[in-house]
């Protein structure tokens, strides 16, 4: 995986709120949370299939193995 190293200013009380939710260092915070905003780019688009894709299997079924 490339890196690229970016310089960032951020609110010192944000950056400290976020370091002790994850328990981690910045770099790791920082990571962590670009990775969410990726994700829920991902979970929009999932909801807009919402109620647009049949599945061919029968949950009844499924529940009993």
């Amino acid at each position: 995986m490339k890196t690229k190293k970016i310089t960032v200013f951020v609110a010192e009380e944000l950056l400290d709120k976020a370091t002790q939710a994850t328990g981690q260092g910045i770099t790791d915070t920082v990571r962590k949370g670009l990775r969410l905003v990726a994700a829920s780019c991902v979970y929009s688009e999932l909801r807009k299939l919402r109620g647009k894709i049949k599945f061919s299997i029968d949950l009844k079924e499924l529940r009993e193995d």
